[in-house]
């Protein structure tokens, strides 16, 4: 299942610049991530200071 931005995202990037496919990128007030893209490696989880990322 792929992984899912909240709106606790504060718009920092640091998620897409992590992102190993490039599934993650700016959407209306907050980054979204492509669900078909995403590899569920948790990398951008990992790497976003306000815990915004979860498995979906």
């Amino acid at each position: 299942m792929a992984y899912v931005i909240s709106n606790a995202c504060v718009m920092c990037g640091s998620c897409a610049d992590a992102c190993p496919v490039g599934a993650i990128s700016q959407g209306d007030g907050q980054y979204v991530i492509d669900a078909g893209m995403c590899i569920d490696c948790g990398t951008c989880a990992g790497t976003c200071p306000t815990g915004a990322i979860s498995q979906g």
